[in-house]
């Protein structure tokens, strides 16, 4: 008995002896058990092609985000204000990007800044101290710094979101939302 027949382990389905069987087996003669049997080649290659359509899938994703932030930004661009018509130590308030109430700063002649006005701790509004070079949480007695947006007191632990501002013949655009950890 060679090897090769020892590989077939199930009997054929009619129950009669491997010589009496039709030539049609004996020219395919995978038995169910070499059916299952997966080789290391073969698994390897399988590995290997679906990893590759992973990283092609990631690489797509990069791309896809990539683009949609290149047609965002245009799209999300803009008009907050002209700079002379923010007074020196004043505020003003806006809507960017969906609506969302922003706070646009001018603490001195030089200096244009712009957060977004929910308080990262329960989302109270929160309120300039330009004097104090602060921004207030009246609901739970958050600060936070004036020139970052970063906590300083209170139970805030994430800074507000900042707005990228860019001035334009005299106008201020909003172009985005900067959301930070830290």
């Amino acid at each position: 008995m060679s090897n090769h027949d020892n590989e077939r382990l199930t009997p054929a389905p009619d129950g009669r002896p491997p010589e009496s069987q039709p030539a049609w087996r004996t020219d395919f003669p995978i038995d169910t058990p070499q059916d299952h049997y997966v080789a290391r080649r073969e698994f390897t290659k399988f590995l290997g092609l679906a990893s590759l359509g992973f990283v092609v899938g990631q690489f797509w994703i990069i791309v896809q985000n990539w683009l949609g932030r290149r047609r965002d930004t245009a799209e999300r661009r803009q008009f907050v204000a002209r700079v002379d018509q923010v007074p020196i130590g004043e505020c003003r308030t806006f809507a960017y990007p969906d609506d969302e109430t922003c706070l646009l700063l001018r603490p001195d002649e030089a200096t244009l800044l712009a957060y977004h006005q929910k308080c990262t701790h329960l989302t109270c509004a929160v309120v300039p101290d330009m004097a104090k070079g602060h921004i207030v949480c009246p609901c739970h007695h958050g600060l936070f710094d004036l020139t970052t947006g970063r906590p300083i007191a209170g139970p805030p632990r994430r800074p507000l979101p900042r707005i990228a501002l860019e001035i334009v013949d005299g106008s201020i655009y909003a172009t985005d939302v900067e959301h930070r950890t830290v």
